[in-house]
């Protein structure tokens, strides 16, 4: 503590001595204005100045500034006197007074108007504001006046070392490579001090380790970390802590410091070689396993991380080396051995294998240090299993002549157990591929026969499906497909290719060809189709046409004559006869079509039917169409004409005065009562004559005479309408004078409870007095009309 309280005194003092040294010297030897800046205490050097100045007869005035200074952190009982002001024109007399401007003015400075003693009245820190700027003038104390023009001066916060260093970045992290030589680079750390840098050693930094040697080291004024040991290895140790000191002064005792950590991490090298965990491994699979399936893992294990542990897989010796692969899982870097051929244990039950282990990448570095790579032995033991039946052949191709006979053998399938036990084996077809059951098979030796009769012209192939099942395990099931090819028999004839109807022109030439006939065939012969034509036997010297076969396997038809005649004949047939080639022949019978028709000097048909022929030369089709449909237009207008005339001219009625229909209108508007229920039934007023089929003529007058017939009575009130209907319908039936379309039109009976009553006539009586219908349009709108047609009636009737 008191080496500590020495070094700052003489950090304080040593700048004031260092000022006193440089600034007074100057200040006697060099000319001064009327006024001077001295430090405080100085009375008696400037009273000589003075005196020395008047000898000197000056007569110019003024301020001459230096730098005032002022130690920060300074802290005392009493205000710290920074400098004194003072002018020549001051006598003494105390006329003179100072004033002080500018930055801390009156708050951090403070001024004695009369002596210009000049104290700073705060703790001062250099880092918060290095220097002020002040501005000083002499005023006359009573007028205020200006002795002096205001000039400028600066007082500068002299700095002393009270701050630490600091790692403002901190803490760090930095990785190095293992197994590097001694003095490669780690990192670089920086630390800052908030004090002044050019003065003095307050700000100069010095590092150093105080934790992690001998690993690292650091330049003391750089601040690099480098390596300090060499082969340093990440598999051993691959963290490491080190902390740094910077400390100001130079290093020296007594400066400031501070701290901070680094954080340095070995970053892997491929330095180490895969290893195998054990030497031998040993893994058992079924015969049955399927391809590609694992049967077991290996590691090599390696120290190095990341890329520098990738290992790749091989097998390099062994008697398995086709049967089996082995691959690297990029995840555990395990290796993977899988199937690659089919295992049978009858035929081999273990498998020895060597299998090797090798880094991806490699350092060649670190070669010198041995190969990197290591070997293993896999042993691999087979175990038995129950294996489903083996087909002789994966595939089977049968063929058999369509029309071979019914329970003939087509083919044969055989299959075996390869188990050891060795099962017998029960075929089967499976039904699903022979839907319309074609062929069976026969369950112990697999002889397949036909079920069906064979078309190859309906389906030349069938794809059918046997299945093997062992007899003692059933679940143990093969399938093999069968292709079945139907082979060819000549059993269908050939026929024309298509309908040919041939067309001879009359003025054709004797030689012409009338038509090109080809033939088809359903057979399908090893060699092509090649067929014979003929006529029948008793048309080969037939006078009007002959035959002539071609090299392109066609018919040509020639006319034998000229002069063919629509008039005489309009249709000749010509029956042939073609036959195949197969073995044995097929033949058949086609008979030709010819027309005679009529055609152009250049050949082309114009018309094939005889009445055309008639017809004046020179007329075309469509005039003798429009000509035809005028006729029979002209024949529609006669024949409306006459029947109009005709209905016309014929009476309805015998006699207007023999007229007695009465036309009763039935009016549906009211609508029914509530006891509508006794409705008159349609059914009574059919005829029954009619229903029996006899119906009396309407057209024509009867031939008997009858009297004219006797006024109808009247009927009394409250008689039933069905029967007063009855009655007069079985009159006018037995009345051969009564006009023959009587119309009666019937009234729904509206029953007693309807407020309008009934307006049936019917019931009404039969005098010749008056009646008033009035009433009628005072129930409303709809019996409006009804009302004005009986007023007319009425009306008429007087008339």
């Amino acid at each position: 503590m008191p080496e500590r309280l020495t070094e700052m005194l003489m950090d304080t003092w040593t700048p004031l001595v260092i000022l006193w040294i440089t600034v007074l010297p100057s200040i006697y030897m060099a000319p001064m204005n009327q006024s001077q800046v001295l430090p405080s205490g100085s009375s008696a050097g400037l009273k000589r100045l003075t005196e020395e100045q008047r000898v000197l007869n000056r007569s110019k005035r003024g301020w001459v500034w230096n730098q005032m200074f002022v130690l920060e952190e300074f802290s005392g009982p009493e205000p710290i006197l920074v400098g004194r002001l003072h002018t020549d024109l001051d006598p003494g007399s105390s006329k003179i007074k100072y004033i002080l401007s500018g930055d801390g003015a009156g708050t951090i400075f403070v001024i004695n108007d009369k002596t210009g003693d000049i104290h700073a009245m705060k703790r001062l820190d250099r880092e918060e504001k290095a220097e002020y700027t002040l501005t000083a003038q002499a005023v006359d104390r009573d007028s205020n006046k200006p002795l002096e023009p205001p000039s400028e001066f600066i007082i500068k916060v002299q700095d002393i070392n009270d701050n630490a260093p600091e790692f403002v970045d901190g803490p760090y992290h930095a990785t190095v490579p293992e197994m590097s030589v001694v003095g490669t680079f780690v990192t670089k750390v920086t630390a800052t001090d908030a004090d002044d840098p050019v003065y003095g050693n307050s700000a100069k930094l010095v590092y150093s380790i105080l934790e992690g040697q001998p690993y690292f080291s650091i330049e003391p004024h750089t601040a690099i970390i480098k390596t300090a040991l060499p082969n340093m290895d990440r598999e051993a140790k691959e963290e490491y802590f080190v902390v740094i000191q910077a400390k100001d002064m130079g290093g020296h005792m007594g400066g400031l410091s501070g701290t901070t950590t680094v954080t340095i991490t070995l970053t892997d090298v491929n330095d180490n070689p895969p290893k195998f965990a054990q030497s031998l491994y040993h893994f058992s699979v079924m015969e049955d396993v399927a391809l590609g399936e694992p049967i077991g893992r290996v590691k090599a294990n390696d120290l190095d991380i990341g890329e520098n542990a990738k290992s790749s897989y091989d097998i390099i010796e062994g008697d398995g080396m086709d049967i089996f692969e082995i691959t690297t899982d990029a995840q555990t870097q395990d290796g993977i051995i899988r199937v690659r051929k089919p295992l049978d244990f009858e035929t081999k039950k273990s498998y020895t294998l060597k299998v090797e282990a090798a880094n991806v990448h490699i350092d060649p570095r670190f070669l010198s240090g041995g190969p990197f790579k290591d070997t293993a032995t896999v042993k691999i033991v087979v175990e038995d299993a129950d294996e489903p039946p083996v087909f002789s052949s994966p595939t089977y191709l049968l063929e058999v002549h369509e029309n071979a006979a019914l329970s003939s053998v087509i083919g044969q399938v055989t299959a075996h157990d390869p188990d050891v036990s060795s099962s017998p084996i029960r075929f089967s077809i499976d039904r699903h591929t022979d839907l319309e059951r074609q062929f069976n098979i026969n369950a112990e030796d697999g002889k397949i026969t036909l079920a069906t009769p064979l078309d190859r012209e309906t389906s030349m192939w069938h794809n059918i499906t046997i299945v093997a099942t062992e007899t003692r395990n059933h679940s143990q099931v093969s399938r093999v497909p069968v292709a079945i090819k139907v082979l060819d028999v000549n059993d269908n004839a050939p026929e024309f290719a298509s309908e040919h109807e041939a067309f001879l022109c009359e003025n054709g030439k004797p030689g012409q060809v009338i038509q090109i006939i080809s033939a088809v065939d359903k057979d399908d012969p090893k060699n092509g189709h090649y067929f014979l034509y003929s006529l029948l036997p008793e048309m080969v010297n037939n006078p009007n046409f002959t035959i002539k076969k071609n090299e392109d396997n066609t018919l040509s038809i020639l006319a034998k004559h000229s002069g063919f005649s629509r008039q005489k004949q309009e249709v000749y047939l010509l029956p042939i006869i073609i036959s195949d080639s197969g073995n044995p022949p097929m033949s058949s019978t086609s008979t030709l079509t010819i027309r005679v028709c009529g055609c152009s000097s250049d050949g082309i048909v114009q018309s094939c039917n005889v009445e055309a022929y008639v017809l004046p030369i020179g007329l075309s089709m469509g005039a003798l169409i429009a000509i035809l449909a005028c006729i029979i237009l002209l024949l529609v207008i006669v024949v409306l004409f006459v029947t109009l005339r005709r209905h016309k001219n014929e009476p309805l009625i015998i006699k207007d005065d023999e007229d007695v229909r009465e036309n009763i209108i039935r009016y549906d508007d009211e609508g029914g009562g509530e006891e509508d229920t006794e409705a008159f039934d349609i059914a009574t007023l059919q005829n029954p004559d009619g229903i029996n089929g006899f119906l009396p003529r309407k057209d024509i007058k009867p031939d008997l005479q009858f009297m004219p017939r006797q006024g109808l009575a009247p009927v009394p009130n409250g008689v039933d309408v069905d029967e007063f209907i009855n009655v007069r319908l079985h009159e006018a039936d037995n009345d051969p004078t009564a006009p023959p379309y009587d119309s009666i039109q019937i009234y729904g009976y509206e029953g007693r409870g309807s407020a309008a009553g009934s307006l049936s006539s019917l019931e009404s009586s039969t005098s010749d007095s008056d009646q008033n219908f009035d009433y009628l349009s005072e129930w409303g709108p709809r019996f409006k009309r009804l009302g004005e047609l009986y007023s007319v009636g009425e009306s008429d009737k007087e008339t």
